[in-house]
């Protein structure tokens, strides 16, 4: 299987410009795509993201998608679990790591103080 990214040798990221919120999430959430595309609709691809938490910013209620995930606290705080009014839930703090495979429910999501994750999506191969 071909992967869907371009070489890209070690450069400096610009952390202001490029972000948008991803479909289905609140305003206070923004991803930076790194690298590849994720198609969902025809199950294949993969991409490296960046997520960020605006501090106070919650879900409220589990993801679950077709895809393989991986993710990175890089800085922050993160609780996986809290209710839909931001309540509960299990906190973690940089360095903790997450892989999930398809079909698992995860989340919902509370950043505290506001947060960084590296994410890494991919398709099985068929």
């Amino acid at each position: 299987m071909a992967v869907n990214k371009a070489h890209d040798e070690f450069h400096t990221l610009d952390m202001e410009s490029g972000w948008e919120v991803p479909a289905g999430y609140p305003s206070g959430i923004q991803q930076k795509i790194l690298a590849g595309s994720l198609d969902e609709q025809g199950k294949r691809g993969s991409r490296t993201r960046l997520l960020r938490f605006a501090p106070g910013v919650y879900t409220t209620k589990p993801f679950v998608h077709d895809y393989w995930e991986e993710v990175f606290l890089v800085s922050g705080d993160l609780t996986v679990g809290n209710d839909d009014q931001g309540k509960g839930g299990e906190a973690f703090t940089p360095f903790t790591y997450a892989c999930r495979p398809p079909g698992a429910f995860h989340g919902p999501f509370l950043s505290k103080e506001g947060c960084l994750l590296l994410e890494i999506h991919y398709f099985d191969p068929v």
